[in-house]
C-alpha cells in the first residue's frame, strides 16, 4: 500500500460518486443515485469534498478517474474534468482505472475470484475477472464485452466468486441462482464507488499517469461510431 494522497471520481454510471482517500485513511465519499447529468452534480460534490477534507485541490497527489466501461457520456464527463483539474494545478497527476477493477475493490474484502459485470445491452455484459487475497485485488482477464451466456455457463465455480455490479443479480438468478458457491455484493458494495477508485491506484501505482495520456476506454463502438460504419456500409453498397 502507498501512501498517496487521492482524489476520486466516478461518472460511469447511475452513481455519481467522490471520494478523498489519504493513504490507508478514507477522508469523504459520497455517492449519490442522480437524476441530474454528471456534469451539473460532479464538480460541486469535488469542491464540497476537498472543503470537508480541509485540503487545496494542489494538495493532492493525484486524482482518481474511472476510465471505462460505462456511460458514454459520463465517461467523457469524468475524464474532461479531470484533464481540466490538472490543467490548473501543474504537480497534479491522474490515473484512468477500469470501472470492472474499482467494481471489484468493492469487494477486496472477500478471498476468491471477484467477477464485476456491467449490463451493455440486454444479454450482453461488460465484465472482468480478479483475484482477492482479501486485501489486494489481481486481474486474472482483459475487461471484455459479451453474450452473457457465453461467460457464465461455462464459468469454473470450483472456487467462491463473488459477483458485483449493476448486473450481478440477474446474472446470478439466470445462471447460479442454486449454485451456493456463487455469491452476489450486498446493495452498498454493488455499483460504483469512488472510494474504490482510490484503493485500486494505491495498490496499482502503474495505472498513474499525465492527463493529456488520459483515454476513454469504451470496449464497444459508440452509436456515432456504430452510425458512421452503417452510413459507409450503405455507401459500398450502392
Amino acid at each position: 500500500m502507498n501512501d498517496l494522497r487521492i482524489l476520486g471520481i466516478d461518472t460511469s454510471g447511475k452513481v455519481a460518486s467522490v471520494a478523498v482517500m489519504d493513504g490507508t485513511r478514507l477522508l469523504w465519499e459520497k455517492s449519490v443515485y442522480t437524476t441530474l447529468t454528471h456534469s451539473q452534480v460532479i464538480l460541486p460534490m469535488v469542491e464540497q469534498a476537498l472543503k470537508e477534507s480541509g485540503l487545496e485541490l494542489c494538495g493532492i497527489d493525484c486524482v482518481a478517474v474511472a476510465n471505462g466501461p460505462g456511460s458514454y457520456t459520463g465517461l467523457r464527463i469524468g475524464i474532461g474534468a479531470v484533464k481540466g483539474m490538472c490543467m490548473g494545478c501543474e504537480t497534479l497527476r491522474c490515473a484512468g482505472v477500469s470501472t470492472l477493477l474499482s467494481l471489484a475493490y468493492n469487494c477486496a474484502a472477500f478471498k476468491g475470484r471477484i467477477i464485476p459485470v456491467m449490463r451493455a445491452r440486454p444479454g450482453i455484459s461488460y465484465v472482468g475477472v480478479f483475484e482477492s487475497d482479501s486485501r489486494r485485488v489481481t486481474r486474472i482477464s482483459e475487461d471484455t464485452v459479451a453474450k452473457d451466456s457465453d461467460i457464465f455457463e461455462s464459468l469454473d465455480t470450483s472456487v467462491p466468486v463473488m459477483l458485483t455490479g449493476d448486473n450481478a443479480q440477474a446474472v446470478k438468478q439466470q445462471f447460479f441462482k442454486d449454485n451456493d458457491n456463487v455469491l452476489t455484493a450486498n446493495a452498498a458494495c454493488e455499483l460504483q464507488r469512488a472510494g474504490s477508485l482510490c484503493l485500486a491506484v494505491n495498490d496499482h501505482i502503474s495505472l498513474i499517469t499525465e492527463a493529456d495520456k488520459l483515454e476513454v476506454s469504451y470496449l464497444q463502438a459508440t452509436k456515432a461510431e456504430k452510425d458512421k460504419a452503417h452510413s459507409d456500409k450503405q455507401e459500398e453498397e450502392k
